[in-house]
């Protein structure tokens, strides 16, 4: 990890501590709230910083107001325009309802709907709504002309010291909370903007405080950039955390994050979805998938928390409940409990009766039965989704299915087919 010059963290304690005043009375102070299961679970002292807990549910409101009500009076009446994949541009629509300025919003067609109607409501008549593509740099590069051919000011959602600076301010409301008495902080990653300007006010107060991002293993655009030494471009990435999904990082935060992070863990999708129903179902907490970035990362640095103080940033709370269907069954995938097969049945009476009896385990459940019966032939292949009391249930279901002989093959993760289950 680079240790940034001096001037550098100073100039960002400096805009935050006046981002901190810009945001009195507009954004909340959030809580910091201890997890006792967590805490037992690792052996540490772990604190959620609750952003979610945010009039607009996430952090985005106070990089966005503190670049919005810092422009001149001049660079308000040309408007403003952004691209967001949703928590950006709930805190933008906020922002200028509040400073009555102008915004052209665009957000990639596939933003949940939950989102979209929160910045048509926090917006109102100073929002004008675009959804284009199926990403935030589709969206952005719609912006980008938009903002060009209007002769707007481009509020970015991480990219702008500004915003950075007023991102920072939780990492201020930590330190002070805690009275500097902090070992680590877990951080999600998708732009950069909340983990550079978090990592290098804490970097700045104390050094010794490790600063760990989080990034979905879809779209490990920092992590990439920082192997590579430069900004690098991913050629694909997994919308799924859409809050997190991009496919470059910003500049800016990338010389920040390189010198202020000391690494980046990468998370399965499928351990983001475990994270948000062990949320909901033990806090009482409804994240999106951005927002259980920093607890998933947990088990990554098991071994180097035990017994010390940790705070993770829970960064937003904008889930769709539409969502949930999907977040379950990735979350029982990722657990090894949920398992697809296709299973080629004779065309005779008792085939089905004699799986359920001779390969199903006491407690295998059957979800899923798709099956079309072929007249002119004589067998007939079924589609069946079996979930697992425990993923050590497998290997016992894979056994009796080969002792009872039955044709039948188990659905990789690479097929085609099976992205269409999940």
């Amino acid at each position: 990890m680079r240790q940034l010059t001096r001037p550098q963290t100073l100039d960002l304690v400096a805009a935050t501590d006046e981002a901190a005043k810009r945001l009195d009375g507009i954004a909340l102070r959030t809580p910091l709230q201890a997890s006792k299961r967590l805490s037992r679970e690792f052996g540490a002292n772990v604190l959620i910083k609750r952003e979610d807990m945010q009039e607009v549910r996430s952090f985005k409101v106070r990089g966005a107001y503190n670049k919005i009500s810092s422009l001149s009076a001049e660079d308000r009446r040309r408007g403003v325009v952004c691209a967001s994949a949703g928590n950006h541009a709930q805190g933008v629509a906020f922002a200028c309802s509040e400073l009555r300025i102008k915004s052209s919003i665009f957000m990639p067609a596939i933003t949940p709907t939950q989102k979209i109607e929160r910045v048509k409501q926090f917006g109102g008549e100073y929002v004008e709504i675009h959804l284009v593509g199926d990403s935030y740099d589709e969206a952005s590069q719609a912006a980008l002309k938009l903002c060009e051919d209007r002769d707007a000011v481009f509020v970015h959602p991480f990219d702008d010291r500004l915003t950075i600076a007023g991102q920072a301010t939780i990492g201020k409301e930590i330190f002070e909370d805690l009275q500097g008495e902090l070992d680590a902080v877990f951080v999600a990653v998708g732009g950069g903007g909340l983990a550079s300007g978090i990592g290098c006010y804490l970097k700045e107060r104390r050094p010794e405080i490790s600063v760990i991002g989080a990034e979905p293993a879809g779209s490990p655009s920092m992590q990439a950039s920082l192997r590579a030494d430069r900004v690098v471009t991913l050629e694909e990435i997994d919308t799924f955390v859409d809050g997190a999904a991009v496919k470059t990082v910003g500049q800016t935060t990338f010389e920040l994050c390189r010198r202020c992070l000391d690494r980046v863990v990468v998370v399965p999708e499928g351990k983001v979805c475990a994270t948000l129903i062990e949320l909901y179902q033990n806090e009482g907490i409804i994240a999106e998938p951005a927002g259980a970035l920093s607890v998933s990362a947990l088990q990554e640095a098991a071994d180097e928390i035990k017994g010390k103080t940790v705070v993770c940033v829970l960064s937003g709370g904008n889930n769709d409940i539409l969502r949930y269907p999907e977040i379950m069954e990735r979350s029982l995938v990722y657990q090894g409990r949920k398992h697809y097969f296709i299973v080629d049945f004779a065309q005779k009476p008792g085939q089905l009766r004699r799986f359920v009896d001779q390969a199903l385990g006491p407690t295998d459940d059957i979800v899923r039965f798709e099956y079309i019966k072929k007249t002119n032939k004589e067998r007939g292949a079924a589609l069946i989704g079996i979930e697992l009391k425990n993923s050590r249930d497998l290997d016992p279901l894979l056994k009796r299915i080969h002792d009872i002989q039955l044709n039948c093959r188990r659905l990789s993760s690479e097929e085609l087919l099976y992205d269409y289950l999940i």
